[in-house]
């Protein structure tokens, strides 16, 4: 009888694990009205089959992400968070995120997560877009262990989705957004920086397309921002090509602010070249703040040859 027992004890565990698969491959999405298609046949044709419908409504994927411990969440979370370090200033964790009216993405490095225990950094991240009126509206990215709160709406969720698919279809988007600010805030810079976690050579290759080809000065700055974040070295040729070359003043200060993001072997020497030989004072002006921030022991030296005349 125990025997039997435990037999059918292990029957019921393997169904119900079974049956949380697919939501599991959804992370923590609460509260929508899901629906699952497959991408075999191609990611760009699936959403457009989901645009043709006329409502809005959610589209999500998920891809592999670039490695390294990270949450990728919402700075406006419903609940009480806790300071954790990151990106930027300290940001609430932990609480959950508003799908339809939340705003802004958190980077989270490190493995401080709250309260809740994470045995393994995650190695995926989810892309969400917002449908309506035949057109992509909205994109937001998170990672699985974040909460997500879809207030109700229609979530049709994409699996098989080609890593190479993503890449095209979010250049797409970032190309498609036009120079509008509010476009370019809530399409063009969110398929930015998926692009710049999500791995692989293809993702890089098209964040280095959109710094050196977008007709939108404001969306070359923010690739460049992600590329120095993203590729390092590899990124070096584009963001030195836009310092000298861009026609845009802010596009090339942002690249000096690039140049900054780099590892300091890497970017303190170009920050000091550029602050000694380019031609732009506002940028020769980008590269000394910069200089100065970094705290690096080179940067003194170069300001103390400078102000004595060396």
């Amino acid at each position: 009888m125990k025997s039997r027992c435990r037999v059918l004890g292990a029957a019921v565990l393997g169904a119900v694990l079974g049956a949380a698969v697919p939501g599991a491959a959804q992370g923590r999405i609460t509260n929508a009205r899901t629906e699952t298609r497959s991408a075999v046949q191609g990611l760009d044709r699936e959403v457009r089959a989901v645009v043709a419908r006329g409502t809005a409504t959610w589209i999500g994927y998920r891809v592999p992400m670039i490695a390294g411990p990270r949450q990728m969440c919402c700075y406006d979370s419903m609940g009480t968070g806790v300071p954790v370090s990151g990106v930027g200033t300290p940001v609430p964790c932990c609480g959950t995120c508003r799908l339809e009216s939340g705003g802004g993405v958190t980077m989270t490095t490190g493995d401080a997560r709250g309260s809740r225990i994470t045995l393994e950094p995650p190695t995926e991240f989810l892309i969400l877009a917002r449908v309506e009126a035949g057109a992509v509206m909205r994109v937001r990215t998170f990672t699985p262990d974040c909460d997500v709160d879809a207030s109700g709406m229609p979530l049709v969720w994409l699996t098989d989705v080609k890593p190479d698919e993503s890449v095209a279809w979010l250049s797409s988007l970032v190309s498609g957004a036009g120079s509008d600010s509010e476009r370019v805030n809530r399409v063009a810079n969110p398929a930015l920086s998926a692009l710049a976690f999500q791995s692989g050579q293809p993702a890089i290759e098209a964040l280095i397309g959109v710094a050196r080809t977008s007709p939108v000065a404001r969306v070359r700055g923010q690739a460049l921002f992600w590329l120095a974040h993203k590729a390092g070295q590899q990124a070096m040729a584009t963001i030195t090509n836009a310092i000298e070359n861009d026609p845009e003043t802010d596009v090339k200060k942002r690249a000096v602010f690039a140049l900054s993001q780099l590892p300091k072997d890497e970017g303190v020497p170009r920050l000091m070249e550029v602050a000694r030989t380019n031609r732009n004072a506002e940028v020769r002006k980008q590269a000394m703040f910069w200089l100065g921030e970094s705290k690096d022991p080179r940067a003194v030296k170069f300001f103390e040859d400078i102000l004595l005349k060396k």
